[in-house]
């Protein structure tokens, strides 16, 4: 059984940067989110493709469960066509074509239902919630996107209200509660049921609430950016992949902080290389160098 699932888009990605160019390259909220937690733990993914996909083969090497993705025949996976300027914060949609992900409706099996915890990537909120309802996790966390705010809010907040942890950037925050700082917009989604609020801020860093304590982390200091596709759910891989790798079902204070620390690290390698060629081939060494330097420069002596 896998100690984690993940449910959500699995994609080709058309990238276009000033650094340079991907087309079809392998991507979704699914694929970048277990390419990163299976660094810590083992995982399960549960999505859509058509039978043009060919990028299983890129997960199953990494040890990554693929059962739960269903094939349709004669149809297209999703894909997403998207250019950045010299502002990565700002993608510009060309094109978008969502093909079989159209029709997704998440199952669970047997077995998937019973692994203890659970990350519900940004589909539907509908579709998150009854993934929710199927499942039997101890822990479950929750990403979503600005067009669920947009369109589906009152069923995002139905779905934030049975997770234990929401993890959104800094817009969405925003967005979603109206609240112009981050603390209020974090108290104002923790209202609404869940314990922990993760809020991703970019080449800032992040930002964690919980049980009213505060902790955040400046972003890891990188020379070259190329891509910043993806870097959302690689933080939230390596995020809920270490709290899944403690067996802890309710986190304390420590782990999360630690938790925080190592998806801003695996964030910082997604962004330098296209899609998920970089994050294809980390590893857990690489991982921990970079988290032991970030320590080095967020700490300091009071004297």
């Amino acid at each position: 059984m896998n100690s984690l699932i993940a449910v959500g888009s699995i994609a080709y990605d058309t990238l276009e940067t000033p650094f340079g160019r991907r087309d079809r390259a392998l991507g979704g909220s699914a694929v970048h989110f277990a390419l990163a937690a299976n660094l810590f733990t083992d995982v399960g993914v549960v999505g859509v493709v058509g039978d043009d996909f060919d990028g299983e083969p890129v997960l199953a090497e990494r040890g990554i469960d693929t059962s739960g993705i269903q094939v349709v025949a004669g149809g297209a996976t999703f894909a997403w066509e998207g250019r950045y300027g010299f502002d990565l914060n700002v993608a510009e949609t060309l094109d978008t074509r969502l093909g079989v992900f159209e029709q997704f409706d998440p199952q669970l099996s047997a077995e998937q239902a019973k692994a203890p915890v659970l990350f519900l990537g940004n589909i539907v909120p509908d579709l998150q919630r009854s993934v929710r309802k199927q499942s039997q996790a101890g822990f479950v966390a929750l990403d979503s996107m600005n067009l669920w705010i947009e369109i589906a809010k009152d069923s995002l907040i139905g779905a934030i209200g049975e997770v234990d942890c929401v993890i959104l950037n800094d817009g969405e925050a925003r967005q979603l509660t109206g609240e112009s700082t981050l603390a209020k917009a974090a108290r104002a989604i923790s209202a609404h049921g869940p314990r922990i609020v993760v809020i991703k801020r970019g080449e800032y860093g992040a930002a964690l609430f919980v049980d009213g304590a505060f902790f955040g982390v400046p972003g890891y200091p990188l020379e070259e950016v190329f891509d910043p596709t993806g870097a959302g759910d690689s933080f939230a891989g390596g995020f809920v992949g270490y709290l899944a790798a403690t067996g802890q079902t309710e986190p304390d204070i420590a782990h999360l902080k630690r938790a925080v620390a190592y998806g801003s690290i695996v964030a910082s390698f997604n962004v330098e290389e296209f899609g998920t060629e970089r994050v294809q081939r980390l590893t857990r060494d690489e991982v921990e160098t970079r988290v032991g330097e970030f320590h080095a420069m967020t700490s300091f002596d009071l004297g």
